[in-house]
């Protein structure tokens, strides 16, 4: 907190976040996530009792939390704050030494980051080290055997931390991205259903690992949702009494270059304006883009919307089986048994029904993916979880110490197979 007014400017900085957005999306959930820890940590750091079977009674089992040890986690740049921090809350919280690593695209972010940890935290506790990724993370983790790896970032480059990690039997936890589906049923509420895809999806300019990578609308209200959409899309982020205050910008060149290329592969039905110079890429929808397209195979990560028309259900889960194992699913609907039935049939990492993105904020829950999306989760006790060793503990008494456990066994089979079971 004593450095909240630099937190605004660096993020602005970096990209051009306001500082609401800047609350809600980094600095309150990381103050979410310590609140939580300090409240329950006595609670989680107990040793927890748990059954024991018969045949070792009358023993009493329990399991106990140990620190890893020395922990590396890597940040990334979309929520350069929040997705370095949390995770650490969690690394704190079960007893490790960290070491940071923020992206170097995020610059103000990162720098402002090492500050506040250098003026917090012995550097032999926790400390932050700066530099190429590409570079730094491979020499460190040859120099330092760590006890974890936490990544946050691309499934590339979560691939080549894998492959680090698994020479050295380092346990990981991958936060990667994907292509997040969004199923817009025929039973939607379309008003309610367009103002929340809106919000999130073009919050951080499109830059969020669970935003709504593309629409899957029923094409029986098609054309009504997508008139809704526009609309609240405006009204949010780029009517030009909220533009240049409401919406970011993209983070570097490179990625705005990708953006822009992306836009060439469907029809724009709404924005599609760019600036180079400002790195601003306009809120954009897109339609007909043609199966096999880069925009439908890979992460947008960005201010684009393509919405794809749906009738029998085949086509959905032929849509979702291309991009396997999402990092979050959302579905808009009316009934609660089609939810349920889109929530039992499609793998994903985690996810809303009748709201998007907004589970990410929830530390009672799992957050994480599967597959291509992820490995492993975070938030809340689960960030406890994740940094620490469960050690299994069995005691037992010595006031009874029956025979059978003995050899010779010969003659005790029938006995075994009524108390091993």
């Amino acid at each position: 907190m004593d450095h909240e007014q630099e937190i605004y400017e660096a993020l602005h900085t970096d990209l051009k976040k306001n500082r609401e957005e800047s609350w809600v999306t980094e600095i309150g959930i990381v103050m979410s996530e310590i609140n939580y820890a300090m409240k329950k940590l006595k609670r989680w750091m107990k040793p927890q009792r748990v059954s024991t079977n018969l045949v070792n009674l009358p023993s009493s089992s329990h399991i106990y939390y140990e620190p890893l040890g020395t922990v590396l986690i890597i940040g990334p740049w979309n929520y350069p704050l929040q997705l370095t921090f949390a995770p650490l809350v969690g690394a704190i919280a079960a007893g490790n030494c960290a070491v940071l690593k923020p992206s170097e695209a995020a610059p103000a972010t990162a720098a402002l980051m090492e500050k506040i940890v250098r003026n917090t935290f012995d550097p032999s506790y926790i400390t932050v080290v700066q530099g190429d990724g590409s570079e730094v993370i491979p020499r460190l983790m040859q120099e330092i055997r760590f006890d974890h790896v936490f990544f946050t970032g691309s499934t590339y480059v979560g691939r080549l931390i894998y492959e680090m990690a698994a020479s050295q039997l380092i346990p990981v936890t991958l936060e990667l991205g994907g292509k997040s589906p969004c199923i817009v049923e025929s039973d939607a509420d379309i008003q309610v259903t367009a103002k929340r895809i809106a919000v999130t999806k073009f919050s951080n300019a499109g830059q969020m690992c669970v935003a709504p990578d593309y629409l899957l609308v029923h094409e029986s209200i098609r054309d009504r949702f997508l008139p809704e959409l526009i609309k609240y899309i405006t009204q949010f982020y780029n009517a030009e009494e909220v533009r240049d205050y409401h919406f970011g910008r993209i983070i570097n060149e490179k990625q705005f270059a990708r953006i822009v290329e992306y836009m060439k592969e469907g029809k724009v039905v709404y924005g599609g304006g760019s600036d180079a110079e400002t790195l601003f890429v306009e809120p954009t929808i897109l339609a007909d883009v043609p199966a096999g397209s880069k925009v439908l195979r890979e992460e947008i990560f960005g201010p684009l919307l393509p919405v794809i028309s749906w009738k029998e259900e085949r086509e959905v889960y032929e849509t979702i089986r291309a991009n396997n194992n999402p990092l979050a699913l959302y579905v808009f609907t009316s009934s609660q048994s089609k939810a349920d039935k889109w929530i039992r049939t499609i793998p994903f990492g985690g996810g809303c029904v009748n709201n998007a993105s907004w589970h990410l904020t929830n530390h009672h829950l799992p957050f994480g993916g599967r597959g291509n999306s992820g490995l492993g989760s975070y938030h809340g006790k689960y960030s406890f979880e994740t940094f620490s060793h469960r050690k299994a503990i069995m005691k037992t008494p010595t006031w009874f110490d029956p025979a059978i456990k003995y050899p010779p066994f010969k003659g005790k089979l029938g006995l075994f197979k009524k108390v091993i079971r």
